[in-house]
């Protein structure tokens, strides 16, 4: 596809060039790319000098193998054969090794092993909805304040909506302020007999109502867990403030990554918005998977009725004429205007007994039905652009002050450095295949 000379296109390089860009987020809805499109970003900057590490949330560990790295887990790894005077690094975030280290790094010892020991803390750490979210966001944090790399690319969890990273930190901070947690929370701060009262009260309250579903000894455990939690829940808040904060800083650029597919774009459209209100840098919309073809002036109904007269016999010795199509040829030595055999006394043309013959015959098929066939395959892929292009247009219609990049299709999966580096090169703007588009 081409893009409408009026959609501003996005700007990769400069964008990774600019030593004041320190973070760039991958965000959008599940399958469209954000994986790769991040790795691929990555490869690109390190390349062109700059000292990166990205941070992948992908449970499918596809990053890794790109890479050329057996695993990836929670402490940056250094990739190889990165040409250029730039660092590549990756990692894969590892969301309860995460929240561990937040408890090891804000409790004592005792306290601590407490927290660490307790079944409801390790459900929380390894399931809680939001709470990889709200992960991604805390290692972020940590990777920002190291101030070890020149860029940093996170690469957004699989999330079925894209706005779960912005808001995770939020409902984490909210469940952790809330009434149940402070109904826990306060026999602790009380204390003596007044507390004890209050947890009798408060106790039998909820165990008649929440234990009969949840269980008693599951109340007790977030009990325990709230009281050797008081001390962080504040921080929890503070940390996740200041990486929204960081997010919103004018080193940070948000690219919003979509397939050519109306629910993708319609997500990424609603994102764009979200953006936009949070006060949030967005760079631009990056189109993954773009279908185009290099035969683009040929239109679909030219190649299907291309198609019909080839299968009816009405195109025949093409190498003669000018245009290539025309009727039947008359026999040898008869005149233009003799009248055509009759039906019964022809001799078929060879296309004609191959149309005819039984469908399971081993007979190879003709010139003319394999030609046929590609037209068809042709008018079936200009279809698709077609498609693709009246989706897209909605979306810059839309939002015509966001940037585009598109990254054309590719034939296979990426499954290492040199694939990477295509996907930069197409993101771009170059094309690494001449005559393709």
């Amino acid at each position: 596809m081409t893009l409408d000379p009026a959609v501003a296109p996005l700007e990769v390089d400069p964008l990774l060039d600019d030593p004041q860009t320190r973070i760039i987020v991958c965000c959008g809805s599940g399958g469209v790319g954000k994986t790769t499109t991040a790795a691929a970003l990555g490869v690109r900057a390190a390349e062109r000098g700059r000292k990166v590490v990205v941070l992948t949330i992908d449970p499918a560990r596809r990053l890794a193998q790109s890479m050329g790295i057996d695993s990836l887990d929670n402490t940056p790894r250094q990739v190889k054969g990165i040409e250029g005077s730039g660092e590549l690094h990756a990692m894969m975030l590892d969301m309860k090794r995460t929240f561990d280290e937040i408890v090891e790094a804000h409790a004592d010892p005792d306290r601590a092993r407490a927290i660490l020991e307790n079944p409801f803390y390790q459900s929380l750490s390894a399931g809680f909805a939001g709470t990889q979210e709200y992960m991604a966001m805390e290692k972020l944090g940590q990777l920002r304040a190291r101030d070890e790399w020149d860029l940093i690319v996170v690469d957004t969890p699989p999330s079925r909506s894209a706005l779960d990273f912005l808001d995770a930190p939020k409902r984490l901070g909210s469940f952790l302020d809330g009434k149940f947690i402070r109904l826990l929370m306060a026999p602790a701060k009380m204390g003596g007999r007044a507390g004890m009262k209050f947890l009798n009260v408060g106790m039998s309250m909820m165990t008649g109502t929440l234990g009969k579903l949840l269980g008693g000894q599951f109340l007790r455990d977030v009990q325990t867990f709230v009281a050797a939690m008081d001390t962080m829940f504040g921080g929890f808040r503070t940390r996740a403030d200041a990486t929204y904060r960081l997010l919103q800083a004018p080193g940070t650029a948000f690219l919003v990554v979509a397939a050519p597919e109306r629910d993708a774009l319609r997500e990424a459209a609603y994102f764009v918005e979200r953006l936009a209100a949070e006060g949030m840098p967005l760079a631009g919309l990056v189109l993954n998977r773009v279908h185009g073809s290099g035969a683009a002036r040929l239109s679909a109904e030219r190649a299907r009725a291309a198609a019909e007269n080839l299968e009816e016999g009405r195109i025949v010795d093409q190498g003669r004429g000018k245009d290539g199509v025309r009727e039947a040829a008359a026999p040898a030595g008869s005149s233009p205007d003799a009248p055509e055999a009759p039906e019964a006394s022809r001799t078929p043309e060879p296309h004609e007994e191959s149309q005819t013959s039984d469908p399971l015959s081993s007979e190879p098929p003709s010139v003319n039905q394999l030609t046929a066939g590609l037209l068809r395959l042709h008018a079936e892929r200009m279809q698709v652009l077609k498609r693709e292009q009246r989706t897209r247009d909605r979306f810059t219609a839309l939002h015509p002050e966001v940037p585009v990049a598109e990254v054309a299709a590719l034939p296979g999966d990426v499954h290492d450095l040199a694939g990477l580096r295509t996907i930069g090169v197409r993101l771009a703007g170059e094309d690494p295949v001449p005559g393709t588009s």
